[in-house]
């Protein structure tokens, strides 16, 4: 479980989180939506104690992550399996060695046992045989799913993906949106999402929270959003622009 508590984050004069507090049951998969610039990927950070906040805590597991020694959060990173936005593979190794350079860091598996582990992890995301191929070879979908690969192949009990979708086609979107329902539901992961895609919050999650102004404005179930008569929820889902030139003003 995660629970974050009153978190305040400020950068260069600028408060980015305003007392931002919301919890994410055992198993459960909520996404974090906003306009850019609006603290989601600035929360995920602190979920993985890449940040520390200037006020506020963040718990996982009854563990007080902002407060953690690097050894006891390496303990707790174990756990995680983390989907950057790029797909974030190093493109000097072929796909087989960027899955399995996570799997040397983070599990004690050698040899044949991590050579089936790279396999298995590739062949649930319909990957299969593209061990050897490099990143430069391979599509931004195809490099989204070796990304997803990389983060279940350590066997999480949490997934956080951020903008798992950006710069997919429709269909693209659709086969990494059920692939994040299949991890989610088979392994009982507990997931957190940051996303612009509405399909993602509509067809995937199990709850959604809007940030803005450095606030949650809402958190509540995919339809208790599509049915809100808030007027920033209402522009947001409705790529209105107004919300954008709100902030700029």
């Amino acid at each position: 479980m995660i629970q974050v508590n009153d978190l305040h984050k400020t950068f260069e004069g600028k408060h980015v989180l305003r007392g931002v507090e919301f919890d994410v049951k055992t198993g459960e998969a909520i996404a974090i939506i906003g306009i850019s610039g609006s603290g989601k990927s600035v929360i995920l950070k602190h979920l993985i104690g890449l940040l520390k906040p200037d006020r506020g805590e963040v718990w996982m597991d009854n563990n007080l992550v902002s407060t953690m020694s690097f050894r006891k959060l390496q303990t707790v990173r174990e756990k995680i399996g983390m989907v950057f936005q790029s797909g974030a593979l190093f493109d000097s190794m072929n796909v087989k060695d960027n899955i399995s350079l996570a799997l040397k860091k983070l599990t004690k598996l050698k040899g044949k046992s991590l050579e089936d582990r790279v396999k298995e992890s590739l062949e649930s995301v319909n990957m299969s045989g593209t061990q050897n191929m490099m990143p430069s070879e391979l599509s931004g979908g195809m490099k989204k799913r070796v990304g997803i690969a990389r983060a279940i192949a350590i066997k999480p009990e949490y997934l956080f993906y951020d903008e798992p979708t950006t710069g997919l086609d429709p269909i693209m979107t659709d086969v990494i949106n059920r692939l994040i329902i299949k991890f989610q539901k088979s392994g009982n992961i507990t997931t957190v999402i940051v996303t612009h895609e509405m399909s993602t919050v509509y067809d995937v999650v199990d709850r959604v929270i809007l940030l803005h102004d450095g606030k949650i404005r809402f958190s509540g179930t995919p339809d208790e959003i599509k049915a809100s008569e808030d007027v920033v929820v209402k522009q947001f889902i409705n790529g209105d622009s107004t919300l954008i030139e709100q902030e700029i003003a």
